[in-house]
């Protein structure tokens, strides 16, 4: 895979810019690099994100900070059994004055949309969410409305609470480029992020570091970012042993391999580099890969861990 000569090249500006929309969040969200940075990767890399942890650590503030940031649009859907998939899309409304139908937009219609607690809604609303995350676009009454630009899926789920909840299939889960969890904060972190709140609400106080042109024009350069064939060889040799593991009964797809790329390019250019290297790869292989695979249920019985079944595989698949 080559760079588009027609797409603009990285350039000096783009790790600054990085930085000014890492420290804004950071305002926010205290003590978490490593998920604000993955966050970002998934932004620029225009892919969605799923958010998995417990109440109360900042799920939702993380995609609202991120949002505010570049000074985008950014709408919260809170996932419930009895939410319609018009709901989330949007419905046509007949009018009696002019004998025509109108289409009034959901929620989905935002740069930033915050799938609340995802895995509350049933299948169908869920389902909802599928050409929308693919193609950026909604069908409605046989018209297809496309969806803002930039467009970015930050759902949320609490892998703890279980009642009352629909698991996402695995053709959705697939759809998602990357799972993080935010985890609690260190202690210093915690009490500083206490003392904060006394004073004043951070997300209030965080101003727009960039403007959304800018960020459309951060995620072009790094579409323009130059994987070679033999890193893309190696990308298919990691999918492929992912999917004739013993432990694994369903490796990483295609599309995730699509999107493992794309991750990959986008974590280069946070690094400053045109061209993405075998570290880019490894770095993103765990967000990219640990809500994909499935174990076998003799591999969950004998208490394997995915986290260390994707360090087997990066550490056994060499770069031909």
């Amino acid at each position: 895979m080559s760079a588009n000569p027609t797409m603009p090249s990285l350039d000096s500006t783009f790790q600054s810019n990085c930085q000014r929309i890492f420290d804004a969040v950071q305002q926010v969200i205290t003590g978490k690099p490593e998920a604000i940075t993955n966050a970002l990767t998934v932004l620029l890399a225009q892919g969605h994100l799923l958010l998995e942890d417990v109440p109360g650590v900042g799920k939702t503030m993380l995609a609202k900070s991120l949002a505010k940031s570049v000074n985008g649009s950014v709408h919260r859907i809170q996932f419930t059994p009895d939410l319609l998939p018009s709901d989330v899309t949007g419905v046509s409304v007949y009018s009696p004055q002019t004998h025509e139908f109108t289409f009034h937009p959901g929620p989905i219609f935002a740069n930033i949309v915050i799938a609340d607690e995802i895995n509350r809604a049933n299948a169908k609303t869920q389902s909802a969410l599928l050409e929308c995350m693919e193609e950026a676009q909604v069908t409605v009454d046989s018209i297809t409305h496309p969806l803002e630009q930039p467009f970015m899926v930050v759902a949320t789920q609490n892998p703890v609470d279980s009642e009352g909840t629909f698991a996402l299939p695995e053709a959705q889960r697939d759809r998602f480029m990357g799972r993080i969890s935010l985890g609690y904060p260190q202690r210093e972190a915690e009490i500083s992020m206490i003392t904060g709140h006394h004073h004043h609400e951070p997300l209030e106080t965080l101003s727009p570091v960039l403007q959304l042109p800018d960020l459309q024009q951060m995620i072009e350069q790094v579409s323009s970012v130059t994987v070679t064939e033999r890193l893309s060889s190696y990308v298919v040799d990691l999918g492929r042993a992912s999917r004739n593991h013993p432990h694994v009964q369903l490796g990483a797809s295609p599309r995730a391999l699509i999107q493992w790329v794309r991750a990959a390019k986008a974590r280069a250019a946070i690094n400053g580099r045109d061209h993405v290297l075998p570290e880019d790869v490894r770095s993103v292989a765990q967000m990219v890969l640990n809500h994909r695979l499935i174990l076998t249920r003799r591999a969950i019985a004998d208490g394997v861990d995915t986290q260390d079944l994707i360090q087997e595989l990066l550490a056994s698949t060499p770069v031909s």
